[in-house]
């Protein structure tokens, strides 16, 4: 990377822009033009522009455009860095000065597939805008958690609900279709009947699976049942059964299954529920996981 020249000073080196940061950070985040512009509700074109008056900016390439998708160059990666630190520090600051002083106890409500997925971010980001509120955070199946929720126990719960024609409980996060997933170069697919990995009673993963795999006269049986979906992953792994499952979530060396004999699968909601009378702490946390599905998934 090119030394930057010894006759610049504080003054007439330019700065950058947070807006172009977020920008910048979120496509090299995502690998995509087209995935970062749907987080930030912009084109692709608007975001390329971004990046091209940035790069010219500071007299560097930062990403290698491909056919599918883009990459970091080395300069790009150095600046991730600096963007996500400079984005985090602006956050700090303008909390510092806009957000209430916040005290109290949340209690959080969430099941382990979403919990994975968002938790971790919210949790941090939170604790930097609100270091006084104890969070407490209890993982279990949906109906667990709405019924925790309905007695009292429980501010905030994160759900998964299905796609059955009625309204669904709560502020709708995320919408995904299920699939049917495996072990990569495995034949678990190709068994009779079909060994099939599902959660325990009451998940909406295993209804969906069971009402398409009748629907269609598929033979199958059950040949897992486990409380979290990384026993399904487990049997995946061992390509001892198939399971139904969110693309964003499967990984090497799982894979989609595109098996004639597998029917299609409905799709499937992320949602948040909030107790009625909740104060603001709990409205507080329950904005910061609004915002990391927005920009999760935009």
């Amino acid at each position: 990377m090119t030394e930057p020249s010894a006759s610049l000073n504080h003054r007439t080196l330019p700065l950058l822009d947070a807006d172009v940061l977020r920008t910048f950070v979120t496509i090299a985040e995502s690998g995509s033009f087209t995935r970062a512009a749907r987080q930030v509700f912009r084109t692709p074109s608007a975001l390329s522009m971004q990046i091209k008056r940035l790069e010219e900016t500071l007299g560097q390439p930062l990403f290698v455009r491909e056919a599918r998708q883009v990459r970091l160059t080395p300069e790009g990666e150095v600046l991730l860095g600096y963007g996500r630190r400079l984005l985090k520090l602006n956050e700090e600051a303008v909390t510092q000065f806009l957000a209430p002083s916040l005290e109290g106890r949340v209690s959080f409500g969430t099941t382990d597939v979403v919990g994975s997925r968002i938790l971790p971010g919210v949790l941090a980001r939170f604790a930097r805008s609100h270091p006084a509120v104890q969070v407490d955070v209890v993982v279990g199946n949906t109906a667990t958690m709405v019924q925790r929720q309905e007695e009292g126990e429980l501010d905030l719960v994160l759900i998964t609900v299905g796609n059955d024609g009625q309204e669904p409980p709560g502020e709708i996060m995320h919408s995904e279709p299920l699939v049917w997933a495996g072990r990569e170069g495995g034949i678990a697919a190709q068994r009779a009947p079909l060994p099939v990995a599902l959660a325990n009673h009451g998940c909406v993963w295993r209804r969906a699976a069971l009402e398409a795999l009748d629907r269609a006269g598929v033979s199958y049986r059950i040949a897992y049942t486990c409380e979290h979906c990384a026993g399904q992953e487990a049997a995946m792994r061992a390509d001892l059964a198939v399971s139904p499952f969110p693309p964003s979530l499967i990984q090497p060396p799982l894979r989609k299954l595109d098996h004639d004999a597998l029917p299609a699968l409905a799709d499937y909601h992320v949602a948040l529920m909030r107790r009625p009378g909740i104060g603001s702490a709990a409205e507080a946390l329950a904005g910061h996981i609004v915002d990391a599905f927005q920009t999760t998934h935009g």
